[in-house]
This record gives C-alpha cells, structure tokens and sequence, in this order.
C-alpha cells in the first residue's frame, strides 16, 4: 500500500470479508481468501475513459436516442461521424441493454468493421458475459482471435483490453471464463494453457465446464499428457471435478497406459463426492479390455449391475469386441443373449463386431446368420456390417455368395472402400486366382481406394504359391510406388524364383535405391550391390 489511509481502507475491506455472510466469489481478492488459491492476486486496474465534450457528447447523444428507438436511417445519415472513442461511449451507455449493445455493433461491422477496436471488442464482450450471452460473447471472441493469428502476442491484448475495461464495465470473471473456452474449443492449447496462469494472476479461475471443455478438446487430440497435468492443476485450484472431468481424466489415463492411475481415481470418486456414472464404469473397462484384463473387466460390470449405473450397448459392444478379439466367440455370444433378457438392444456395432468376429475366425454362417438376424430386427446394416459378411465368405472361398453381397451394396447406396476389395482379393487368393486378385486390385486402384500392407502381402504370397514370379514382381512394383516394403521371407522366394539374373539385379536395385530392402536377405545378386 502507498499510504496509511489505503492500509486501513484495505484492512477494513478485509474484515468486512471475513463477517459478512453473503460472499462474491467473483471478487479476486475475495476469492483468493475464501478459497486459498492464490496468496498475493494482482488488483485490477481501474482504468476510466475521458468524459465526452462538446460535439462528442452531442453526438453520442443524438445517436444513443436514434439507436434505443431503432432509427437505422437516421444512424446511417451520421455514421461517417462514427470513432471509437464515440462508439465505447454509447456501448457504455447501452450496457443495461445486451439486444440493443450488439445490434450496434453489428450495424458498425457493415458499415466500418475497422472502427470495431479490441477496447471497442472488450467493451462488449464485458456487456455480453455480464447478461450471460455466453454463445454470443465467444463468437465475436473466435473471430477476434482470428483476426490475430498472425501476432503471437495478439492474445495476452486480448486479456489485457478485457482486464482494463473489467471495472469500467462492472464486469464479471466470467468474461474471462468464456476467453479460456473459447480457446479451448479452438485447439488453441498454449493459448488456453497461457490464458488460464493470467487468470490466476488475478485471482480469476475457470469454471469446472470451461475447463471440461479444455480437457475434451485434449481428449480429441490424445493429448493425454496435458489432461493430467491440467487435472492436478484444477485441483490445486481448487476447481472442484464434477463426473464428467473424472471420466475423461479416467480415459487419459487409460489411453497413456497408466491404468493403475484410472482405477485409483474412479475408487476416490466417492471420496470427491461424486457417483460413477455409465461412462465412468465404461471408460473403466475399455481400459481393462485394451490392457487384455477381461476377468478384471468382466468383474466391475458385475459391480456395475449391483450400483445404479445399469450397463448399456456400450458396455457390452466393449467386452464383446475384448472377447471377439481373442476369439472367444462363445462368450461374446452369450453376451448379446444376456442384452437381450435384460432389455439392452442390441446395435449397428453390437452386430459389426460380433460378424467380424466370427469372420475372422472363420465362420462365415454363423456371421451370415448374424446379418440375417439383423436385419430381420430392423437393425441398421452399414458398410462394416457388409465388409465383415464378405471377409467371412471370402476367408472361406465362397467368392459367389461374396460378389452377391457386393452387388446388394449398390441397392443399398453404400460405397465400397479399401476392407471391401482387400476381402475380395483375399477370396481369390484362397481359391487360388492370383490374376483375378490382381485383377480386383486394379479396380481397387481406379476406383480411389488404397491398399495396405496386408493387401500387398496376401497378393504377393498367391503368386509365389503359385510359382508365378512375374506376376510377384508386379506386385512388388507396385509396393515400391507406395513406399511399402515387403517381408523379407517373401522377397527371398521371388529373388530365388526368378533365376533370370538381369531381373534380379534390376529389382534389387531399386528396392535399395528406394531404401525398401528389408534386412535378412541372404540373395547373392542382393549381397553383390
């Protein structure tokens, strides 16, 4: 303090604090002794305008009076009179009056966007903040910002013009809340990271659905890092998590293989007062399922049926893709039974996985059973569903009934992609037609799908199972213009197959000049370059 006199005022304001019942936490100072955030919070300044004279306050007064009784011809015959200066003054005087504050500011946007200047900005956003117009506030927040992408300084000007006008507006800290989300829902990270540490500068903290919104937009980018550091911040904030921070803190942790940290947050929830819902019991089990503990996830869904948190299709398509996976088939089965005598229906995705699973394990008639069943219940069938029908038939050789499920893809406007012709290429190459294989994989090519390494592999083993070493040098040439290497035990059969040396030496030649020589080929025309 500079004087005794500002000690004592200060010292009273303090006491006051402490007795009176009614507190506002939306005071800094207050704030930071209620909730022992921050010991020594910056005051905010109190910066005033210059009073308006002569023909500035004759003209904010004519327009004031034009713009409260909607006159927009007699404000169109005065705009050139417009300044900033002018501008703050009327929104001051309209600042009781949210409609009538941004229908002015939007009549200035067409008429000069460039009188609009961020203390102009800052000034309504104080307006719209305090009337809770969040939506409106972050709008015109995401278009200023953008305005300023090029200035990497540009957003500590933007907090800075809100924390002058902050007082002047009789504002509150939800302006800077609605700052610190509208950077969140921009993926503007170190923006939002930087806007949070000035808020605390000041005392100012998020609320818990800002920072929600900050920890989802991390979530959507795996940022799994920065979503525990940020929840340990909250809480040494003091921001109190509701379920829905824990959920997605519970699938940070998952995500980043810190399971142990998952299981030891949800059993603490209680503890915060908080009930495990659904997604927390969810998020939970996919977290076991991926680590491969089925026992541990099948056993909290038993917890789960005992609490209130009833399991749902996502509770069952989770456990049921967990076992699909290991080729417990018989287990996932029983599963879809138990959905069923409980009331769950089943979904697009409970059948997806339970077709591709068997799929995979090669039984194409209980998958085909499965879409019959499916679609008798009136159970939407999307591309999956048929890719998973055709990999079925296909593993088995039953390219027919395969192209049959093919054409039914044009009755029902669905679009084939890269999983449906890298099925068909498998099913020829099981009933060993590398040149019809090879035949689908150029239709595959024209019609803008891409195959993978999989792909490559299946076509690649056909040919040299049928000793037909040209046809594997295609299709090698073709893995060399995608910038894929082969397995060297594949490789080593064509080099050894040829027996044309110049052939030899020209492919390995320019696999290694491509760097696509996998290690372990012992060739003498590959050890002679």
């Amino acid at each position: 303090m500079k004087n005794l006199s500002q000690w004592r005022s200060f010292s009273t304001f303090l006491n006051k604090t402490k007795t009176n019942a009614k507190t506002d936490l939306n005071n800094p100072i207050e704030t930071s002794i209620l909730g022992n955030r921050i010991k020594n919070p910056i005051l905010l300044p109190h910066r005033t305008m210059p009073p308006a004279k002569g023909q500035d306050s004759d003209f904010i007064n004519v327009t004031h009076s034009h713009l409260i009784r909607s006159e927009w011809d007699k404000l169109n015959r005065i705009s050139s009179g417009l300044t900033p200066f002018r501008i703050k003054h009327i929104l001051l005087k309209t600042h009781k009056d949210y409609v009538v504050s941004l229908k002015f500011f939007k009549w200035i946007e067409l008429k000069n966007s460039e009188l609009n200047t961020l203390d102009v900005i800052s000034i309504l956003l104080h307006i719209l903040t305090k009337n809770r117009k969040f939506k409106s506030a972050e709008s015109i927040m995401r278009r200023t910002l953008e305005t300023g992408t090029l200035d990497l300084n540009f957003p500590r000007k933007v907090f800075e013009a809100l924390v002058y006008s902050y007082k002047m507006c009789e504002s509150s800290s939800r302006v800077f809340d609605a700052l610190f989300k509208t950077h969140a829902h921009m993926k503007k990270f170190r923006n939002a990271s930087d806007c949070f540490n000035w808020m605390k500068e000041y005392g100012f903290y998020p609320t818990v659905e800002s920072c929600n919104a900050y920890l989802s937009a991390l979530c959507s980018l795996s940022r799994s890092d920065i979503v525990s550091s940020f929840y340990r911040e909250m809480r040494r904030c003091h921001i109190s998590p509701n379920v829905y921070t824990v959920n997605m803190v519970i699938g940070a942790y998952c995500k980043a293989d810190r399971l142990d940290l998952g299981v030891e947050l949800f059993k603490n929830m209680e503890g915060m007062g908080l009930a495990p819902s659904v997604v927390s019991y969810n998020t939970l089990i996919s977290g076991y399922c991926s680590k491969g503990l089925l026992s541990s996830a099948v056993k909290l869904k038993s917890t789960m049926e005992k609490d209130v948190a009833r399991p749902n299709d996502a509770t069952y398509n989770t456990l049921m893709y967990a076992l699909c996976k290991e080729g417990k088939m018989h287990e996932a089965n029983k599963l879809l039974s138990e959905m069923r005598s409980t009331d769950v229906a089943p979904t697009t995705v409970t059948y997806n996985t339970l077709i591709n699973g068997y799929s995979e394990a090669g039984n194409s008639e209980m998958g085909m059973r499965l879409f019959e069943e499916m679609s008798a219940a009136g159970v939407h069938t999307d591309i999956l569903t048929y890719n998973a029908v055709i990999l079925g038939l296909c593993k088995q050789g039953k390219t027919k009934k395969a192209a049959y499920m093919v054409k039914e893809l044009d009755r029902k406007k669905l679009v084939p992609n890269s999983s449906t012709f890298a099925a068909l290429i498998t099913g020829q190459c099981v009933r060993n037609n590398p040149d019809r294989a090879f035949e689908i994989y150029r239709s595959m090519i024209r019609s803008g799908c891409q195959p993978n390494r999989a792909t490559f592999q299946v076509l690649l083993s056909a040919f040299i199972k049928s000793e037909d070493y040209e046809g594997a040098v295609q299709v090698l040439k073709e893995m060399m213009e995608r910038a894929i290497a082969p397995d060297s035990d594949a490789l080593s059969c064509v080099l050894n197959g040829l027996g044309k040396e110049g052939v030899v030496m020209d492919l390995v030649k320019e696999m290694k000049s491509r760097h696509l020589m996998p290690g372990g080929i012992t060739n003498e025309a590959s050890s002679t370059l």
